[in-house]
């Protein structure tokens, strides 16, 4: 037995309780429908291209149906008399590759036989001015010589800075568009100054009259579409604010604000920019953003296969699994620092042997005088928060609300011979 084992085997885990969790679920049922009657409703005020050639930028997010939203809004342009063809509106995702980006869509659903029309892929970029203080402002080469620019993003509360416009339609006119060279650009002075930089760069951009229009999604508590808009390019500074807001408003959280081990079964960027999301975790990686659960410590246990290795967000989590630190791609992973130049996502965290040495450790460094008081949340993921489980311990804070339900009796956890946790098992009062 190793020192590490010796240390940790007295370390007991809580039972836990299955609950689920009750948030607001308007949805939108019918995708197809819901695109169509954005594009109507807005038709007048847009400002249709005389050219052939569209291209409709999508992000690297595990939007809601983004397979889907983008299938319909090509299937638009081509009703109008367009040629559409989709590009990957991303910084340095997809390790800031052309075909890494294009693998990106491809693992959303994106891909050319679905949607129905070409994808580009490229990091070639334009500098078509640049910010006061002298940033360039680059934007996608092949999106710049089409004769319209169509963008598609979900509407949320950003992970590293507040405002008024955080990731949105603003976030990927800057970001999105002007590709790894563009987003170097913007992060180079830290988040502080990113909406200041994302609204400037949005400004010119839309000065060129390139951009016809945003698709806005907005998601509900369940990962589920609950709105979408069109907002026609000179709309999208001032009908932005409002959907974010909107968009808080609808997010799921965690029923509890005081958490000593918060166990989160997968992080990946399909999950969220952070892999977890710092708005669920409260765990940031920067001063700028503030909000979320008082947590001590968290425990990451796997990375998600969507991930493709990208394990931006792991360090800020305390302890992980040998079998998690084995599935970083380092090639994936630091260009998301190196652009963004928030280094504290991509260190390591404490590495365990297995899940229940890393949840072990959790619980042994999070001060709580008797392992039998320990406040434990246990998630899926940030995404996946209607059924967690939690503590004996937070029963009481929990159990008498309107809006949680107990789906079971207090029970160990499922650990197999080799300290992995059984997630079936976890999860099967569900």
């Amino acid at each position: 037995m190793s020192v590490i084992d010796d240390l940790l085997k007295t370390v007991s885990l809580p039972k836990m309780t299955t609950i689920r969790q009750h948030f607001q679920s308007s949805k939108v049922v019918d995708i197809d429908l819901a695109v169509n009657a954005a594009f109507s409703e807005e038709n007048g005020k847009l400002n249709w291209p005389s050219g052939k050639n569209v291209a409709v930028v999508v992000g690297s997010r595990g939007i809601a149906d983004i397979h889907e939203i983008t299938k319909i809004t090509v299937s638009v342009l081509r009703a109008k008399g367009y040629d559409p063809f989709v590009i990957p509106g991303m910084g340095s995702h997809g390790g800031a590759t052309a075909d890494g980006q294009k693998e990106v869509l491809a693992s959303l659903g994106v891909t050319e036989e679905f949607i129905g029309a070409p994808i580009r892929s490229s990091m070639d970029v334009v500098q078509i001015g640049e910010l006061p203080n002298g940033l360039p402002i680059y934007v996608d080469k092949l999106a710049y010589a089409a004769d319209g620019i169509v963008l598609i993003n979900r509407i949320k509360p950003h992970t590293a800075f507040r405002g008024k416009y955080e990731s949105g339609i603003v976030k990927m006119i800057a970001i999105g568009l002007g590709k790894q060279k563009g987003a170097e650009s913007y992060h180079k002075l830290g988040f502080g100054h990113m909406e200041e930089h994302i609204v400037r760069v949005a400004n010119e951009i839309l000065s060129r009259h390139k951009i016809v229009c945003g698709v806005a999604v907005i998601e509900n508590a369940y990962d589920q579409v609950t709105k979408i808009e069109v907002l026609p390019a000179d709309e999208i500074l001032e009908r932005e604010p409002a959907l974010l807001e909107f968009a808080k408003q609808s997010m799921p959280r965690i029923l509890a604000d005081d958490i000593d081990v918060l166990v989160v079964d997968e992080i990946g960027k399909n999950i969220s920019g952070d892999g977890m999301d710092p708005n669920i975790t409260g765990r940031y990686g920067t001063e700028f953003a503030i909000g979320g659960p008082n947590v001590t410590r968290i425990a990451v246990l796997r990375l998600t296969e969507k991930t493709h290795g990208n394990a931006n967000g792991l360090g800020v989590a305390d302890t992980t699994t040998k079998r998690c630190f084995k599935e970083v791609d380092f090639e994936k992973t630091y260009p998301n620092a190196l652009t963004s130049t928030v280094v504290s996502l991509v260190r390591a965290p404490m590495i365990l042997e297995n899940d229940l040495r890393a949840i072990q450790a959790a619980i042994k460094t999070a001060n709580v005088l008797y392992d039998d008081q320990v406040r434990v949340v246990h998630i899926r993921t940030t995404l996946s928060l209607d059924v967690i489980r939690v503590s004996e311990s937070l029963l009481p804070v929990v159990v008498n609300r309107p809006d949680v339900e107990v789906l079971s009796q207090p029970s160990p956890w499922p650990f197999g011979e080799s300290g992995e946790l059984d997630f079936a098992g976890c999860w099967s009062s569900e």
